[in-house]
């Protein structure tokens, strides 16, 4: 199979990628490891539930590339529901005080309807770019152009553009030859965002926080749920809360994880905690196409957006994007799509 460009992964900087360059007249191949798309933008959805969002969520008036991409799309942004005051827990010791949270802050916005939206959008959009799920890469090779090995086939092409997590991309493919020196170094020490992060949502038929002027918006030193905010959908008919569980929970079961989460919720509600209709998470570590171990100490965002990231390989025809290499907002769907933009640049300039 030959193809001009090979991208992989299919999240949202790959599926951006593959939109961009079939505007400039390439029909790119898109290889993605997962049997679905999406990569960390993954909207869990139950009938007569609220769409949870268990990966990218929320973005600002900063965000500029990723607003220019989604009124290009015609996605329009709701107002993520803060309401007037928070629960919040400075130490164990105290109770959680019900506090007023300041006006004229900076808005946060949702994707109406669910983040993944953009990306059944995105995919619908597409027209001569030939997506292929459950492609594992293995190997990429400077043969006969470039040789891409999967679990299940050979390609060739001409340019690839690799989506993953750097520290993803050296841990999970051979390159042959091997990449710069500096380049492996600087990845095997790249924060992968959301990566070491439990989201969990538990949905309800009603918002008891709001109808009996309490507050969806948790804010805890406390734990072992740090944060956590009205997650209703848009029409304001489903009702959840969403928010981020202490990483270290990982090590233990599901049932303790939902135990925990609904103790918590307690000490602001009572018994109204127990009324949900359905919990659910994500552990974003388990996810072998997302996550892999360092080898060391890393902290949020180290390294991201290093400029070892936004320059070509090999001779101009190995790219590298994703969210963690750009060096605007690195780590969020605005980092992901402001990637795709400078490889596909960088792309019609070496072909100009």
């Amino acid at each position: 199979m030959k193809s001009d460009v090979a991208i992989i992964g299919g999240g949202l900087a790959g599926l951006t990628t593959a939109f961009l360059l079939e505007k400039s007249g390439f029909s790119p191949v898109l290889l993605e490891a997962r049997d679905r798309l999406g990569g960390r933008i993954h909207t869990i959805r139950k009938d007569g539930e609220a769409p949870l969002e268990m990966g990218a969520t929320w973005l600002g008036p900063q965000h500029k590339y990723l607003i220019d991409l989604l009124d290009e799309l015609n996605l329009e942004r709701i107002d993520q529901q803060m309401g007037n005051s928070a629960f919040y827990e400075y130490i164990s010791t105290a109770p959680p005080q019900l506090v007023e949270l300041p006006s004229g802050n900076t808005p946060t916005w949702r994707i109406k309807g669910g983040s993944d939206q953009l990306i059944n959008t995105l995919a619908e959009k597409l027209q001569t770019t030939d997506i292929r799920l459950n492609q594992t890469v293995r190997s990429i090779q400077t043969r006969d152009g470039l040789r891409i090995e999967t679990d299940q086939e050979v390609l060739q092409t001409d340019f690839t553009i690799v989506t993953l997590p750097p520290i993803l991309m050296i841990n999970s493919i051979s390159f042959e030859p091997g990449l710069p020196d500096d380049l492996v170094q600087i990845s095997s020490k790249t924060h992968t965002w959301m990566g070491d992060s439990i989201k969990v949502a538990l949905t309800y038929r009603e918002p008891f926080w709001e109808n009996e002027k309490l507050s969806g918006t948790i804010m805890s030193n406390v734990g072992p749920v740090n944060e956590m905010y009205d997650h209703s959908d848009h029409a304001r008919k489903r009702f959840a809360l969403k928010g981020f569980l202490n990483g270290a929970y990982h090590a233990t079961d599901r049932n303790e994880r939902e135990e925990v989460v609904v103790n918590q919720l307690r000490r602001y509600y009572g018994e109204r905690a127990d009324r949900y209709i359905s919990y659910s998470e994500t552990l974003w570590r388990n996810e072998p196409f997302t996550f892999t171990e360092y080898g060391e100490t890393v902290f949020p965002h180290q390294h991201n957006g290093d400029k070892l990231f936004r320059q070509p390989y090999w001779g101009g025809r190995l790219f590298i994007a994703g969210a963690e290499t750009s060096n605007i907002s690195p780590g969020y769907m605005d980092g992901a799509v402001e990637s795709a933009l400078r490889v596909v640049n960088q792309i019609l300039s070496i072909k100009s």
